[in-house]
């Protein structure tokens, strides 16, 4: 049993430095099983499809994302500083891992309905990155709220996990437009790779959290 198991974590080992070097195209069964020293069948042993072996992969850069939500937030107490951290590591990681950040939201391989039930989803490793966030507005908005002064107006706001998702597709959005050099031509900002310092990529971060928490000073 411990040789199978071996066995099957080098199956994802393999798929994992595939997919950071040479993105998403170069994860073929095949190429796996030569790149793992196993016979072009032996991954339908431990994965019976093909998005099986793959979720399996997605599934190591989600648990590397929470490693980095939780060292990014490592000493950050309030809510606004910890999703404005979570921003920061949430753009850096699709940028330094783009063939690994396309895999881990690939609808085809979240979509639990389409795996059978008594394998672990995919889904359930992105869910509690969301909750997070989600929690964390909750936090902000009661900070928010005591903080307002007696009487103040206040408008409606969308329910914690609309804004969440909000929040989350503003910083995907940020980042894939960033790593095709949109932004940098429409802010005549330096090329990709070639930020000193990251501050402008910070600045966008803020900004996202602005537009959809309010300014810091609110």
């Amino acid at each position: 049993m411990e040789r199978e198991n071996s066995l099957r974590e080098r199956l994802i080992d393999v798929g994992v430095d595939l997919v950071m070097t040479d993105g998403t195209a170069s994860l073929g069964l095949r190429e796996i099983a030569r790149r793992a020293g196993v016979s072009h069948g032996a991954p339908r042993r431990y994965f019976p499809t093909h998005h099986a072996l793959l979720s399996a992969i997605a599934r190591r850069g989600f648990a590397d994302l929470k490693v980095r939500f939780a060292a990014a937030t490592d000493g950050t107490t309030s809510p606004r500083g910890q999703l404005q951290e979570i921003g920061r590591a949430h753009v850096g990681y699709a940028l330094e891992h783009r063939g690994m950040f396309e895999l881990m939201f690939r609808h085809d391989l979240l979509d639990s309905e389409k795996h059978p039930s008594d394998q672990s989803q995919l889904r359930d490793s992105t869910l509690p990155l969301f909750n997070l966030m989600v929690e964390l507005i909750v936090r902000l908005r009661r900070e928010q709220a005591a903080a307002r002064r007696p009487g103040a107006p206040s408008s409606p706001e969308p329910l914690p996990a609309v804004t969440a998702a909000a929040l989350w597709s503003n910083l995907h959005g940020l980042a894939q437009l960033w790593a095709w050099g949109s932004l940098q031509l429409a802010l005549d900002a330096p090329p990709p790779g070639e930020d000193p310092g990251g501050g402008h990529l910070d600045r966008l971060v803020a900004a996202v959290l602005d537009a959809h928490l309010g300014p810091v000073n609110s």
